[in-house]
């Protein structure tokens, strides 16, 4: 029996196919199609997962999707309602808007089912933030444990609380838009010059920066006094929460700036606002999450939703709160619903057992040296070639120590937001210039962004602080004093808070580079590299043989590893 999980289908839509041994595929389609901006139904994703699982349509047995358009449109037409007197204009547009996105989603669930052409197929809706439950909980270790999901906006909520039990997860409370922290943050990423729902990365960051000045003030913004649940007070937005900067006169007064002066906003200003929006929405899901912990007496903890791509509020979580186990979902964005979706179908059969925990994220496509060497023959491409897994891990240590950006591309791409080793920039922390040059020549990126470290699993305690979510790299890790010391000539390029961004790396997750990581560390002063995505700046994680030359031409990488195959440059 397989089923396929799709992630709801308005932006960043995935794939996923799971059957009796657990997750088999998944993968996102913007990787596919090479572009960040992707809605609609993942066709490219879909087909790769029966690929992979080498199966056809008539070995499906249902397409869980992790969306309800109904839902979302009755709660989008209530919201509408209560907002009528206040903006009857806006109101009146986006009532419409509402109905034309439900008439394209049911119209994406009647294409669905014509997909497998004379195969009948169920297609089932899915509640979109239970999808996200589900993708942390049956992905975690944990048998019992509290689920929290917050993001910008699912099938009109942006928030959900609950408990999961073995098979079964049951809601405890749901949290209704406008009332959406990430939605919050978004208006922030964009108050401050970047790019809302697709930069936030950068305003966190940037927050590391600054001082949290107004810290105080955004927390009577996202939630009422005596109370731990976020709510937004109306009062500092306009009435209808939807104009491109939603912010009202109140909450520019507050910050002591005019509306018409936002685009030239002092650097340390924009800073201190980020790091104040950071500082708030960590106070305020903390407090939430402990509320949740002491209602429930759970001690575990998962986490989802794309908030949670945040690594300095889940390290805050992992800090803070009094849970002694936590999980996140590394794909916790709207790609990662795809897997909870797939899940919680699996699970509405009491005949099947719990499924496994997420073993790892390679699930994405490989290539074989055959497929490689063609896409290289047909570039007219100069390369070398590695006869032995030894030759090819000599190859890049000597590369490495002379100062040199490695392109890393081997076995299956991963699946969700980060590169884990399977396709990644690879770089010595101690070479001269590296931070500069990746950020300069390569990944065009400010350079207060911290880059982050791989390092083996089982040397990892005597370099850093750190919990298991490293695995993934959800989370940060503070330096030891030993570490800390090795990192002073070049710390600026990896340090954030006061801790990093690490990953590491266990032997059985991906022995390859687990195995250069050692060699690196018989040579260097530590067994660490830096780990960068490997992409050119705006698109996707690499993909395929030809995604990867591409990508190796157009930047200022010095060296690409493709299978068993070896590019220079001068």
């Amino acid at each position: 029996m397989y089923i396929l999980g799709l992630s709801a289908l308005e932006h960043s839509p995935a794939a996923a196919i799971i059957g009796e041994k657990g997750v088999i595929a998944a993968i996102e389609e913007a990787k596919l199609a090479r572009s960040r901006s992707v809605e609609g139904i993942p066709r490219r994703a879909i087909q790769f997962c029966l690929d992979r699982a080498e199966i056809s349509w008539q070995l499906v047995d249902q397409i869980a999707v992790a969306s309800r358009p109904a839902r979302a449109w009755s709660r989008s037409v209530l919201l509408r309602a209560r907002l009528a007197p206040f903006a009857p204009i806006s109101s009146i547009y986006f009532l419409n808007k509402a109905s034309g996105e439900l008439g394209r989603e049911l119209n994406n669930f009647r294409i669905l089912r014509d997909l497998p052409g004379q195969v009948r197929v169920a297609v089932q809706g899915l509640d979109h933030h239970l999808s996200h439950a589900a993708s942390a909980f049956f992905a975690s270790p944990f048998d019992c444990a509290v689920i929290v999901s917050l993001d910008e906006q699912g099938d009109g909520r942006c928030g959900f609380a609950g408990a999961g039990q073995g098979r079964q997860i049951r809601e405890v409370t749901g949290i209704a838009f406008p009332n959406s922290l990430a939605w919050f943050f978004s208006q922030i990423t964009k108050l401050i010059g970047f790019q809302p729902r697709s930069e936030e990365h950068k305003t966190q960051w940037l927050s590391a920066t600054g001082d949290p000045v107004f810290a105080e003030s955004f927390v009577r913004m996202l939630r009422r006094a005596r109370q731990s649940f976020p709510h937004i007070d109306p009062k500092y937005f306009h009435r209808d929460f939807s104009v491109d900067l939603a912010f009202s006169d109140s909450f520019y007064r507050m910050l002591g700036i005019q509306p018409a002066s936002v685009s030239d906003l002092d650097p340390k200003l924009r800073a201190n606002i980020a790091a104040s929006a950071q500082q708030a929405i960590t106070d305020v899901v903390i407090d939430w999450i402990e509320a949740l912990r002491k209602q429930t007496g759970e001690r575990n903890l998962c986490l989802a939703g794309g908030l949670f791509l945040n690594p300095l509020l889940v390290s805050a979580i992992e800090k803070k709160t009094g849970f002694e186990k936590i999980f996140v979902q590394p794909a916790a964005g709207n790609e990662g619903t795809a897997l909870g979706a797939a899940w919680l179908a699996w699970h509405a059969s009491p005949a099947r057992e719990r499924v496994a925990p997420l073993g790892s994220l390679y699930l994405g496509p490989s290539y074989s040296n055959e497929q490689t060497k063609h896409v290289l023959d047909n570039c007219k491409a100069t390369y070398g070639w590695c006869n032995s897994e030894d030759q090819k891990i000599d190859e890049v240590l000597s590369l490495i120590q002379a100062g040199r950006i490695v392109a890393w591309f081997q076995g299956s791409a991963e699946f969700g937001p980060r590169a884990l080793g399977n396709r990644s920039l690879l770089a010595s922390p101690w070479a001269p210039y590296v931070t500069d040059n990746l950020n300069d020549f390569v990944k065009h990126r400010e350079p207060y962004r911290p880059f982050a470290l791989s390092i083996p699993a089982d040397d990892a305690a005597a370099y850093f602080d750190y919990t298991a979510n490293t695995r993934f790299m959800t989370t940060m890790a503070a330096p030891t004093a030993k570490m800390r010391k090795l990192l002073e000539p070049v710390i600026s390029g990896f340090v954030a808070c006061d801790s990093v961004r690490l990953h590491t790396v266990a032997r059985e997750d991906n022995p390859l580079f687990w195995k250069l990581l050692k060699r690196v560390g018989e040579k260097s002063p530590a067994p660490v590299l830096v780990n960068a995505s490997f992409n050119l700046f705006g698109e996707p994680l690499v993909i395929t043989p030809r995604d990867a030359v591409r990508s190796y031409f157009c930047s200022g990488v010095d060296a690409l590893m493709a299978g068993n195959f070896l590019l220079k440059k001068r």
